[in-house]
């Protein structure tokens, strides 16, 4: 080795270690103040979510980390014993972006925790209610962020057109398809999408059109994404003012051609699914086959419960903050309507304001909130008051408890924003029964008639079906791609490349095809280009502009497709020879990083770890019984119940153990073996639903006996092997680097003009 090949490699060495050294030094910092964070957090008992919220799987997450970067509202995710972990929990406010964003759909949303239950009303996958024919969808679904709304208002009326259109109803004059009551997001979103399926609905709203939003504060910012509507096209931007959001439902509502019954309150439900009569207060009776019910979570606002509330300066809500102009005003809560209400009196002039909050901190609100409200409380702006509690309202005061001791405040109007209570008297009088959600996912509980939990596990799943369908069709084009453009340079260079070295200096192709004539450098700068490329799967997860541009798995396949095809292409640009070392360290370490890509794509997900330690392979088995359990009664509805069992019976053996090199030559063929044996008994199961739940439990018992028999040795092993892959990148860049430089040195401009 010379002294300049030996100073680039080193050099290239160097750099790739420093690196690798900042990569886990960063991370190791970044989990270090996560760890103490959420310790924190914890006791302050601040460490519970509000309501829908991330639960990342250890079993699937491969630690891409492109969940971190993803929520809009900043790091509420953060790293705790190496994995993704839900930090800032009290600050989430169910976005999903962290879902949408995992490659490996690691992560899934929930409602409540195993300390503390939320309560919602209880539906299914398909928003169906215990109440046959009765869906509930939006903020009492638990939808509480308006894009979320309106995503799930769309897919209710998907739902309700395909139900609808298998069960013809009698009809008849006045009868409509859905009632909707409300006329809010959700409301609005599922009136365009029974438009856009030809069905003729009746939209029912209590007060105006927009629903809550219509009561927000004036210029109140809402929204951070966008949406795709019938009818309207692309709805919402990242920050929209309430005026603006009222004025987009009014454009919506006469593209689709909505007509909203304003000042319809209903009060009952009667019939049944397919004959209901809507009731209202003084304007009759709505008949439909379907109802969804989109109103607020916050039916009726909560009350202080002290002498004095019910005095006229005394209001639970802030509409136009300059109708208090010059006053003296108390704001009591501590959520974000109550900051929000607060910091936009505080911007009026001449007006005193006061915010009181019962908690020693503000913990119910979003971050930003937070530290704007203390920002003005420090500027003077307003008057901020913990540990306070209103009890007594007087005509001219306030009497407070703060800290203990009485306070009395000068005062003109209170404001009060601590929240609603659910809508219980309208679920009642529908027949909506209300449940407790412990972790579980929207639509978690089943119920209905023999046969509906695997229909609606089915369904549920069938949209992530399609997207792997995509995912897999996506593959394929790139390996049909892959394969024609090797089979184009194998045809350009099928006189050449079968030469003996000799022979090829003798060739009139040689001047062109060698490596460093016109046709190699043009193969070497293309397939330069062509690798780098692959950083952008690097750039597609840290950056929030391009989220927009595809799916992120989808980028995941086009990195591993790269990863694949860009040593195959090299290879043709060396003319498959090596004639210098830093050539050879090169492709040695682009072979180095495609194996540690492939490994840490398809093995690191086999290596389970929760909570920041090791779980012991008695919680994966217990997993593994559970799940066991759960499929056997629909075993007993195939044809040959007894079979199902052995074929089970048989997912129960562990895979090799041992070394990752029994791993890598086992997988295949088992993965393999597991797909004939479910193609061999699909016959047995008349239904097609039953047949999928159990084909993907299957598949879940045999990943579990996977993770089972590989598990220490591939926890030790696959520790650091993202750092490890990524510190190969930077060190293949820097060779590439050097490589093209010392090609230009030794004179390919020179060469060309030869």
């Amino acid at each position: 080795m010379d002294l300049g090949t030996a100073s680039i490699v080193a050099t290239s060495i160097g750099v790739a270690a420093t690196f690798a050294a900042g990569m886990v030094g960063r991370r190791a910092l970044r989990a270090r103040a996560d760890a103490r964070a959420l310790a924190e957090l914890t006791a302050r008992q601040r460490d519970l979510p509000r309501s829908l919220h991330p639960v990342i799987d250890p079993d699937i997450c491969i630690g891409s980390l492109s969940c971190l970067k993803s929520c809009p509202e900043g790091d509420i995710l953060g790293i705790v014993g190496g994995a993704a972990h839900l930090v800032h929990a009290d600050h989430c406010v169910g976005h999903g972006r962290c879902a949408a964003e995992c490659p490996v759909g690691a992560i899934q949303l929930v409602f409540g925790t195993a300390r503390r239950g939320v309560d919602l009303p209880e539906v299914d996958a398909a928003f169906e209610s215990s109440r046959p024919g009765v869906h509930v969808v939006g903020e009492l679904g638990g939808m509480g962020l308006i894009k979320n709304a309106i995503r799930q208002g769309l897919e209710c009326a998907e739902y309700l057109a395909e139900a609808l259109a298998r069960r013809p109803g009698p009809g008849g004059e006045g009868v409509v398809d859905v009632a909707i009551v409300g006329a809010g997001p959700a409301g609005l979103a599922t009136a365009l999408g029974l438009r856009h399926a030809g069905l003729d609905f009746r939209v029912l709203e209590q007060s105006t059109l927009g629903g809550a939003v219509a009561h927000y504060p004036r210029q109140k910012v809402v929204m951070s994404e966008t949406v795709e509507l019938p009818f309207y096209g692309r709805f919402g931007k990242r920050r929209i003012s309430k005026e603006e959001l009222l004025h987009s439902f009014e454009k919506m509502a006469a593209k689709g051609q909505l007509r909203v019954e304003e000042g319809v309150k209903v009060v009952g439900l009667e019939g049944a699914d397919g004959a209901f009569e809507v009731l209202t207060a003084g304007h009759g009776r709505v008949r439909a086959r379907k109802v969804v019910l989109a109103v607020g979570r916050r039916g009726t606002p909560r009350r202080l419960g002290v002498p004095g509330e019910e005095l006229e300066k005394v209001v639970y809500g802030l509409t136009d903050p300059e109708q208090y102009r010059g006053a003296k005003v108390l704001v009591v809560g501590g959520g974000d309507a109550a900051l929000e209400a607060a910091l936009a009196l505080a911007g009026e002039p001449g007006t005193e304001v006061t915010l009181s909050y019962r908690g020693a901190a503000l913990a119910r609100c979003r971050e930003a909130n937070r530290r704007e409200v203390e920002a003005a409380a420090a500027a003077g702006r307003l008057a901020l008051l913990l540990a306070s509690e209103v009890r007594r309202v007087a005509p001219r005061e306030v009497v407070l408890s703060v800290g203990g001791a009485e306070q009395r405040l000068p005062n003109d109007h209170v404001v009060v924003n601590v929240g609603g209570e659910l809508p219980l008297e309208l679920l009642q009088q529908c027949g909506v029964q209300m449940r407790r959600y412990f972790g579980e996912a929207p639509g978690a509980h089943r119920h209905g008639p023999a046969g509906a939990r695997e229909r609606l596990l089915a369904g549920a799943l069938e949209k992530d079906r399609a997207q792997r369908r995509f995912e897999h069709r996506l593959a394929l084009a790139f390996a049909a791609a892959g394969a024609l453009l090797l089979a184009f340079l194998a045809w350009k260079g099928r006189h050449y490349y079968p030469l003996a070295a000799p022979d090829r200096r003798l060739s009139p192709l040689h001047r062109s095809m060698r490596s460093a004539g016109p046709w190699g450098h043009g193969v070497g700068i293309g397939a330069t280009l062509f690798m780098l490329s692959n950083f952008l799967y690097a750039a597609r997860k840290r950056f929030a502009f391009m989220t927009r541009w595809g799916h992120i798995r989808s980028w995941l396949h086009f990195h591993v497709f790269v990863g694949f095809m860009s040593p195959l292409v090299i290879a043709f640009h060396a003319a498959f020879q090596s004639k210098n070392l830093l050539a050879t360290g090169t492709a040695s370490s682009l072979a180095v990083v495609v194996l540690t890509g492939i490994v840490g794509r398809y093995i690191y997900g086999l290596v389970p770890s929760s909570g920041g330690k090791a779980l012991e392979l008695e919680e994966l088995q217990g997993a593994f019984v559970r799940l066991r359990d759960e499929i056997e009664p629909l075993m007993g509805r195939a044809r040959d119940p007894e079979r199902i069992r052995r074929l089970f019976d048989r997912a129960t053996v562990p895979a090799a153990r041992g070394s990752l090199l029994l791993l890598l030559v086992e997988l295949p063929f088992l993965s393999l073996a597991t797909r004939a044996d479910l193609l061999r008994v699909r016959r047995l199961f008349p239904a097609r639903e039953t047949y999928q739940v159990v084909h993907d439990a299957y598949l879940r018992l045999r990943r579990l006996t996977v993770q089972i028999g590989f598990y220490r040795s591939l926890k030790r092993l696959l520790g650091g092997w993202r750092v490890f892959h990524a510190s190969l990148a930077v060190f293949l860049v820097l060779a590439i680097a050097a490589h093209i430089g010392l090609s230009l040195y030794l004179g390919y401009g020179l060469g060309l003009l030869r």
